[in-house]
């Protein structure tokens, strides 16, 4: 017995039209305008909303060593109950995934836990290339470097490394990219001016335009010289954006980007309001550079819209500017947030789908996810446009129990998340049957 989705209103590749949808055996097998019932359970969603499931290309899960943050079976039941039904995960873990062993364990911690689908990244350090080569790019998304330090210790600064992997590897290498030299001059200048306790608005003076542009320069040209693919995540800044095309199709781009929600909902004069609760790597920075942003997500110079979910406790958000971690929770509420800016019309629900569901699935290969297409994995996710609800802690369900969105209202409400053609999450209660399945790649 199937499930048949009734008068839904299909979100899919530029398209908004009535259907029904069949699925079977963990996949949609018919789309059309009307499906007979026969012996298949209905589930009637009454003119909502049916988007692909989202693809989120960069999270932080800190499992294992960091599950005191959170885990991946904690913020696997927050993103599907965000609508995001496949994450692909970092290595800055403890231990961090330098090796194929270590790689592997993550994968079977998901395998066990995680109501969402899944991959992750292979992590790079200064002298872990021989356990870097081996990696199957049929199972893992790409390479992880980080070109500048972020939580965690895995700052890849030898030019002579990051050479033999942009001239070596054969498969997608994603880059946080912010030069170090130039963050640790400004750290000393903050600290000169203000002692220990560094503000929390001197962060982009810190982690500066300069020093964005300068580590992200490197990486392209690297990719450039080598013919590599390369990824840049979480773009920040509107100079960066000089480094991108938009004059080639993305499946056939070999430099692609990644903007992420906090860049596009916040800006540096939200730091008198939020605090540290707004702290990324890279920082959140103008009103200018956001605008840029936009521009450059609906010009397709940004390919990508994703959360860099990043949880931490609030005690440690709440230490001093150089002992308090950069990141904050997003995967709940990236689709609300970023439907919600449709109603200001600074996207459409079109861009949005092809954003955070087409584009992932396209840049990275994933077989047969992040479309409504027959035959394809049923990740599909019912959303509804309802009474305005207001984000607090009795509906947070990150680990760390917070959230920078709190007291923030949405228009929109994911009602339905089905992962694999299994209903996950409906009306606010999740269903624990089946867990997701590893993500596989065409590379």
């Amino acid at each position: 017995m199937g499930i048949v989705i009734k008068n839904a209103l299909k979100v899919n590749e530029g398209t908004i039209e009535e259907v029904d949808v069949l699925v079977e055996n963990h996949h949609i097998t018919v789309i059309e305008k009307c499906i007979s019932v026969n012996n298949h359970q209905v589930i009637d969603i009454d003119g909502a909303y049916l988007i692909p499931g989202v693809i989120d290309d960069q999270v932080h899960f800190r499992e294992p060593g960091l599950t005191h943050k959170g885990n991946i079976y904690s913020e696997s039941r927050a993103a599907v109950a965000g609508g995001i039904t496949s994450f692909m995960e970092m290595p800055n873990t403890i231990p961090h995934a330098l090796t194929q062993s270590l790689l592997k364990d993550k994968f079977n911690i998901a395998q066990n836990t995680s109501l969402a689908n899944f991959s992750f990244f292979m992590g790079v350090s200064n002298d872990n290339i021989h356990e870097v080569l081996k990696t199957d790019f049929t199972r893992v998304p790409g390479l992880k470097i980080f070109m500048g330090s972020s939580t965690g210790d895995m700052l890849v600064d030898d030019f002579q490394t990051l050479n033999n992997i942009f001239s070596n590897t054969e498969g997608l290498i994603a880059v946080h990219c912010e030069d170090e030299e130039t963050i640790k001059k400004n750290s000393f200048l903050a600290k000169q001016k203000y002692g220990d306790n560094v503000p929390i608005f001197e962060h982009p003076n810190i982690r500066s335009h300069n020093a964005c542009y300068k580590s992200s320069s490197l990486a392209v040209n690297l990719a450039k010289k080598y013919s590599s693919r390369l990824h840049v995540l979480h773009i920040s800044t509107a100079k960066e954006l000089e480094l991108f095309s938009n004059k080639i199709s993305l499946e056939n781009k070999k430099i692609t980007s990644e903007v992420c929600i906090h860049h596009l909902s916040f800006t540096d004069s939200d730091y008198y309001e939020k605090g540290a609760l707004i702290k990324w790597n890279p920082a959140v920075k103008t009103s200018d550079d956001q605008q840029a942003l936009w521009d450059g997500l609906l010009n397709d110079k940004l390919d990508i819209i994703a959360t860099d979910h990043a949880p931490h406790t609030i005690s440690e958000k709440n230490n001093l500017y150089f002992q308090c971690p950069s990141g904050a929770p997003m995967v709940q509420h990236a689709l609300p947030l970023m439907l919600q800016h449709s109603l200001s019309d600074k996207i459409t629900i079109e861009k949005v789908v092809e954003k955070m569901c087409h584009a992932p699935a396209n840049c990275f290969k994933i077989k047969k996810r992040g479309f409504i297409r027959e035959g394809y994995y049923a990740d599909l996710v019912v959303v509804r446009k309802t009474k305005p609800w207001t984000v607090s802690k009795d509906n947070i369900l990150y680990g760390c129990k917070w959230s920078p969105l709190e007291g923030k209202s949405f228009d929109f409400r994911v009602s339905h998340t089905f992962v694999n053609g299994n209903l996950v999450y409906k009306n606010g209660n999740l269903i624990e049957i089946e867990n997701g399945q590893a993500l596989t790649f065409d590379n």
